[in-house]
């Protein structure tokens, strides 16, 4: 089969059509997808002094770039939990009032030793370790 004119043009506009299309919208797929950054491998972080956090009260901490949840019991023990929902990755709260960690996004409950109590969520709540040394809260990862 022999290429005629009228072909060999076609498949030289359609090919400069593709080359123009492509070099259009590969700049802005590449602009709207985020870079990869490697996330740093923490192992610990600081979280405080032990001496101005409250019985029965949290806060978040960051964990490199996870979110932690720093609990003082009622009896003055500290414990830490992902601060993120297993169900939808939504952020947990401490609610003093139940001693209890809870998913304001579908109300599911999390007892103070990460097990999910009621609620969907799914799998309990990663566990990291908590030392307080010289007064200073330490949270790391479990061994």
């Amino acid at each position: 089969m022999s290429l005629t004119r009228r072909d060999f043009t076609k498949l030289l506009l359609g090919g400069g059509l593709l080359g123009w299309l492509g070099s259009v919208l590969y700049p802005i797929i590449s602009y709207l997808r985020p870079p990869k950054i490697a996330e740093a491998n923490v192992q610990s972080v600081k979280a405080g002094s032990a001496a101005a956090f409250a019985a029965n009260h949290a806060e978040i901490v960051k964990f490199g770039r996870k979110p932690v949840i720093l609990v003082r019991t009622a009896s003055g023990e500290f414990r830490a939990f992902s601060a993120t929902c297993t169900l939808l990755e939504c952020i947990v709260q401490y609610r003093g009032d139940l001693e209890q960690i809870w998913c304001a996004c579908h109300n599911g409950l999390y007892d103070l030793h990460g097990r999910n109590v009621s609620g969907p969520p799914p799998r309990p709540l990663e566990e990291y370790a908590v030392n307080v040394v010289d007064d200073e809260i330490l949270v790391s990862r479990l061994a």
